[in-house]
């Protein structure tokens, strides 16, 4: 599959941020996270994996986006579709761009409102004192109201495209894991090595993997590896979030250590039952609330869990926009991506956790992850 996306994919993303600028007043958008600058931009690069240089994107009423950013990141700005990039010698410590944003500000806004993502997920990323000599300036900022968070919530199928073919990676990751996973392997060990599955399989990077291995169920699914080894009887899940020309999967699966006790294989079938349930009404006009109550009814008898949600949306982060609980009211669209992650205690202290990926289509939702069985894979005990 071709990198990136062709300039008519930003240019599509920048008209629809336009047309609900206008419906909400606004005279420019400014952004300055990784996943917003991305996506009017294509500016992918690890270097915001340094905190100290922030970066800005600002989306003006009409027209093209302007980039006022370090200069270190000129020349790869340069290759994507922005013209109008705007730079200082970065890190700054009298004026970290403060100035130059500032006054870009004045000039693509003209003294209108300027809109920024205020609500859940959603934060600034630059220093608080700057923000507040910014603010100093004499510009208007206001909430962007989920203007955001919205047009990223529906995907093109340019990007639903990227998400299925780093699922179909992680896919093929999880069917090896049978060549690195039997007793004895410390859990470490596995952590890694299916990492490197991950790479040898054309992810571009492999920046979550979680898991557990225990008998009879784990107690969490956040958690790194240590060093204790499998043994007979474990249930080892590994989750992933691998990465593929800037979009993610995320999705688990669960295996067994020898053959698995009765309780695991019922729990594990019930939970695809949730997810199953979940993909029947997962349709335009169902709700993020309803997806919840048609796997929480199946696990708890309409009681909840810790967990708190029982997935969420996917994109350009592991995790992003909707949740899957009971006051998420997000009304579903055709081009949502999102995961169902539903969860069942198997034990005091021990739980069974299964996800899977999927898109809303205008009938039955398409699935993104290659969907697991019933039975869990039995590893070498």
């Amino acid at each position: 599959m071709p990198r990136g996306f062709p300039v008519a994919e930003y240019r599509e993303r920048v008209a629809r941020a336009q047309g609900a600028m206008a419906k909400a007043g606004l005279a420019a958008l400014l952004l300055t996270t990784e996943p917003e600058v991305r996506y009017f931009s294509g500016y992918l690069t690890r270097f915001w994996e340094s905190p100290t240089r922030p970066w800005f994107l600002v989306v003006p009423a009409a027209g093209d986006p302007v980039a006022v950013i370090p200069s270190i990141g000129a020349a790869l700005m340069a290759i994507t579709w922005v013209r109008d990039i705007r730079t200082w010698r970065a890190p700054d410590y009298d004026d970290d761009g403060v100035s130059l944003l500032a006054a870009t500000l004045r000039e693509i806004a003209g003294g209108g409102r300027i809109g920024l993502p205020m609500g859940h997920e959603s934060h600034l990323r630059m220093p608080l004192a700057d923000w507040a000599r910014l603010q100093g300036e004499g510009l208007d900022f206001a909430p962007d109201n989920g203007l955001m968070r919205g047009l990223r919530a529906v995907k093109s199928e340019a990007e639903i495209a990227k998400v299925r073919e780093i699922c179909a990676i992680a896919g093929r990751a999880f069917a090896r894991v049978p060549e690195i996973a039997r007793a004895g392997v410390p859990l470490d060990e596995v952590f890694r090595r299916f990492q490197m599955l991950g790479l040898e399989e054309g992810a571009d990077w492999v920046p979550y993997v979680a898991g557990a291995s225990a008998a009879g169920g784990y107690a969490d699914v956040i958690s790194p590896a240590g060093p204790e080894p499998l043994a007979r009887g474990d249930v080892l899940m590994l989750d992933t979030g691998m990465m593929r020309d800037g979009y993610f999967c995320d999705f688990d699966r669960n295996f067994t250590l020898g053959p698995a006790a009765p309780e695991l294989r019922a729990a594990h079938a019930r939970l695809i039952d949730a997810t199953d349930a979940a993909a029947e009404i997962a349709r335009p006009g169902t709700t993020a609330a309803e997806l919840f109550h048609a796997m929480d009814r199946l696990l708890t008898g309409g009681k909840g869990s810790d967990a708190g949600r029982l997935g969420h949306g996917l994109g350009m982060q592991l995790t992003e926009g909707l949740s899957l609980i009971p006051q998420d009211h997000t009304v579903l669209e055709p081009g949502m991506v999102l995961t169902l992650e539903p969860g069942i205690e198997v034990a005091p202290g021990r739980i069974l956790v299964h996800e899977e990926d999927i898109v809303i289509r205008n009938g039955a939702p398409e699935f993104l992850s290659p969907r697991y069985g019933r039975e869990m894979v039995e590893l070498e005990g």
